[in-house]
């Protein structure tokens, strides 16, 4: 049987990861489902800024909600679109996307199954969508 897990804000580390321009805090969501998810809070190094890298992700789910400040990313699907605090995104398997900027002081929620996935860095889309 799992068993409880809890994630404290006060005195959690943050660690630098896939993006140089972030650091992940782990929530212990993947040690508690064994790896078939994983949640981290994501935030902004001040002064560091996005690469515009289009990549995709090959996993089932992947969605985000926005903690604070915002960010901006292309989608090949369905262009460019700003996310403020209160937003969310699910991000369907391997679409190409990149993040364009983001504030120095953006929070994210990323939820993802499994908590381990590969990132591809791909060719920007022939013709990305345009932006509503």
């Amino acid at each position: 049987m799992a068993r409880t897990t809890t994630s404290h804000a006060e005195g959690a580390e943050f660690e630098r990861g896939l993006r140089a321009f972030f650091e992940y805090r782990d929530l212990g969501i993947k040690d508690a489902t064994a790896g078939a998810f994983g949640a981290h809070v994501i935030r902004a190094i001040p002064g560091e800024h996005a690469t515009g890298q289009w990549h995709t992700h090959d996993l089932p789910f992947q969605m985000f909600f926005v903690l604070k400040g915002w960010v901006k990313f292309e989608y090949e699907d369905i262009g460019e679109r700003t996310f403020k605090a209160g937003d969310c995104c699910y991000q369907p398997r391997l679409v190409r996307h990149r993040e364009i900027a983001h504030s120095d002081d953006v929070e994210i929620l990323e939820i993802t199954g499994p908590a381990e996935f590969e990132t591809k860095t791909v060719e920007a889309p022939a013709r990305p969508a345009a932006a509503e």
